[in-house]
């Protein structure tokens, strides 16, 4: 089996290929174009690579016999995912050989900034001794602000301590009691942090919620003389918008690994900029992590192709097919479930409760529904690479405990999956489901503690009202008024004349005025509208 490391990777994870009797190993000794790369990889099972090489879907459909893309950190953007999918081919990285080298970094941006050691330096080569220039600040008793409290972000709130800061971390979906954990005081709005923060750190995925977040409008919040650090992604600030904060001494310094363009163009006014501190991003690029990276690389690619065992892919789950057969449609409606419910829950969560009953108990598995129910559930959080392999860490990164159950308590249908959300010990919501006719035919049934029969696909709204004749034309016509169709309907009350679950599913997503109008009906109360 012949396998390509594409991009160079620390000696002992090729050494750990090579002494396979059943590898071929071919190492690159230059990066490749797309192009050139697809005239190579006709015969090769597996690829390696860092963050360089491009895995298109030109390459995937020049290597007919590719099973496996192992990328050597944790983004996989330089890797078609989607194609590789398609392909058949797994895409496995290595999310955590990077956290601390990318945690110390950014201490290490935080010292220089407060201290101006890279502008001191340049000017002792130069030749000169100038002190007044240089004057610094400690970070003793100032705020840092971590936007973004994830694997990395929490490592920096840990060290952020030991210089006694008080640390003020923003993170939607980061329940208190992690966040008490790590010693930090977590905020519910973004401006909070930047109002309070003296030093602000960036630790979040460059999501569609989270490009330019830090725009001319968060400059002008923040405090003056804020100093800002960016080891994440260079999507997240608005570079034109940081320049005019320097310029206007609102921002005193920023110190960058990340950049909207890599490499940085050699014209870019960043590099003559004198309150800027650049690195190459050099996040990942110590000695430790280079090796964590190569080992976990190498170890991946041989366990799935020697033994077909899956570890953090970011495209596909490892099931037999037997199993996989049984769990197929619980899948599909564990996920819907986890959506739904990851829609009406509020942002702070600590804890799901996942009952399996009826034929449900008698999965010969269960984890890997429960990985879907998570997977629905954590897209309402900005993640970039979410999949039913890291679910269940980036749970528990989260402070998001999952607990599951196999019960015998008789229930009304064959099959049965609920999954019940807590908020500090208190259920907020919840949701069950089974199949209609066929496994293929899941519905959700009961919601909110109320029966009712949710097609689980599409645009749902959902509502209570008081159970009066003509409240169902009046739904009908304010929607029609707008083109807005219904496709089916849901009706369920306490008792008549008192209150009714109403559950429209509708072929698109009503425009805001129907909403506002909806909400503004004393009859009509609890109106949400859910994507599934």
């Amino acid at each position: 089996m012949k396998i390509v490391v594409c991009d160079p990777i620390a000696p002992r994870g090729i050494a750990l290929l090579q002494q396979r009797p059943e590898f071929e190993v071919q190492v690159l000794d230059q990066r490749l174009s797309p192009a050139e790369l697809s005239a190579v990889v006709a015969d090769a099972v597996a690829l390696v690579v860092r963050s360089e090489t491009k895995v298109t879907r030109e390459v995937l459909e020049a290597a007919p016999r590719l099973r496996v893309v192992g990328r050597a950190g944790v983004g996989v953007d330089n890797v078609d995912v989607e194609a590789a999918t398609e392909h058949g081919v797994v895409v496995m990285n290595t999310p955590g050989g990077n956290t601390i080298t990318t945690a110390e970094l950014t201490l290490a941006m935080l010292l220089n900034l407060a201290r101006k050691v890279p502008q001191a330096h340049a000017s002792m080569v130069a030749g000169k001794w100038d002190r007044k220039s240089f004057q610094g600040v400690e970070l003793a008793g100032k705020t840092l602000g971590i936007l973004g409290l994830g694997r990395i972000g929490s490592e920096v709130a840990r060290r952020a301590a030991a210089f006694q800061m008080r640390v003020l971390g923003y993170d939607p979906f980061l329940p208190d009691g992690r966040a008490r954990g790590l010693g930090v005081e977590l905020v519910n709005h973004l401006d909070a942090v930047l109002r309070e923060a003296d030093f602000l750190t960036i630790h979040m995925p460059a999501t569609d919620q989270t490009r330019g977040l830090l725009n001319a409008s968060a400059f002008a919040k923040m405090k003056p003389g804020v100093r800002l650090v960016n080891c994440a992604r260079g999507e997240i600030i608005v570079e034109a918008d940081l320049l005019a904060a320097l310029d206007s001494g609102k921002v005193a310094g920023a110190a960058l690994d990340v950049y909207q363009t890599e490499p940085l163009p050699a014209d870019h006014p960043f590099r003559r900029h004198p309150a800027l501190i650049l690195t190459p991003h050099l996040g990942a690029s110590t000695v430790e992590a280079q090796e964590k990276c190569g080992l976990e690389v190498a170890e991946v690619i041989t366990n799935y192709l020697l033994t077909g065992e899956v570890r953090n892919a970011v495209n596909l789950p490892h099931l037999d097919a037997r199993t996989y057969e049984l769990v197929r449609p619980y899948l599909v409606l564990g996920e819907k479930l986890g959506r739904l419910l990851g829609q009406l829950a509020p942002a702070q969560v600590d804890r799901l409760f996942i009952t399996f009953g009826g034929k449900a108990r008698e999965l010969p598995t269960t984890d890997p529904v429960t990985r879907a129910v998570l997977q629905g559930f954590l897209r309402r959080t900005p993640l970039d690479n979410l999949n039913n392999i890291n679910v269940r860490s980036i749970a528990a990164a989260q402070g998001l405990t999952v607990e599951e159950k196999r019960s015998d308590e008789p229930v009304t249908f064959n099959e049965w999956l609920h999954v019940q959300v807590f908020s500090g010990g208190h259920k907020v919501v919840s949701a069950g489901g089974t199949f209609f006719g066929s496994p293929d035919n899941p519905r959700i049934v009961r919601l909110f503690s109320m029966p009712t029969e949710i097609v689980p696909f599409g645009v749902v709204c959902l509502l209570n009202n008081k159970d009066r004749p003509g409240m169902v034309g009046h739904l009908g016509t304010l929607l029609g008024r707008h083109h807005v169709n219904i496709a089916s309907m849901s009706l369920s009350r306490d008792v008549a004349g008192g209150q009714a679950f109403t559950v429209l599913n509708l072929d698109s997503v009503p425009p805001p005025e129907v909403i506002e109008e909806l909400r503004r009906d004393p009859d009509i109360t609890n109106v949400h509208v859910v994507t599934l």
